[in-house]
């Protein structure tokens, strides 16, 4: 296969899982959107974390909430905890790398306060362990995730939102996650100014 049908190859592949997702997603994100309204409303932020590609969609999210989106408003109480790369670096010292992303949680988590927990996989250890934080916390959680889910899927409660992707190629799930992030941008902005034609 030459390098241009391997590339319209990936285009494809990605556009066919994209489509998949919209039937998987639409609603889940809507009610994600509604929550992170909700908790913004109640003077609450969002928290949010991952690894590798997932770290940088967190900072994507929490820019697009904390700027703005697609419309002028006022920023979002939102922002990542990936970015701090003394606090990231003393906690992994200090204890373990597992532990990065919950002390950060534990410490600045509140009960109105909502988590947005990012692993391609479910199973990245320290997002597992930042969920845990943020139910001992009493936050809520909203998951993306991809590879049905992983360790993550099995430990939200009822009131979490889980966001899963379909496919089985980190590449493509983390451009539906990028698109879900976008999606949810534009809800809550529309949630909250009214939408725009």
């Amino acid at each position: 296969m030459d390098l241009t049908s391997r590339i319209n190859q990936h285009f494809i592949e990605s556009a066919h899982l994209k489509y998949q997702a919209t039937d998987l997603l639409a609603t889940p994100i809507a009610e994600a959107a509604e929550r992170i309204v909700q908790c913004l409303l109640a003077d609450g932020k969002v928290l949010a974390c991952g690894n590798g590609g997932s770290a940088g969609d967190a900072q994507h999210f929490a820019a697009e909430m904390l700027n703005r989106f697609e419309m002028e408003r006022p920023g979002l109480a939102a922002f990542t905890l990936t970015a701090d790369a003394s606090t990231l670096t003393s906690i992994a010292n200090d204890y373990a790398f597992e532990q990065v992303f919950s002390k950060q949680v534990r410490a600045l988590g509140h009960a109105n306060d909502l988590l947005l927990a990012i692993s391609t996989s479910g199973n990245s250890p320290n997002v597992v362990a930042a969920v845990h934080a943020a139910h001992d916390r009493g936050m809520g959680v909203i998951a993306l995730t991809g590879k049905g889910g992983g360790a993550i899927a099995d430990i939200l409660s009822e009131d979490d939102i889980h966001l899963c992707a379909p496919g089985d190629r980190t590449a493509h799930i983390q451009e539906i996650h990028i698109t879900a992030i976008h999606c949810l941008c534009d809800a809550v902005d529309c949630l909250l100014l009214g939408v725009e034609e």
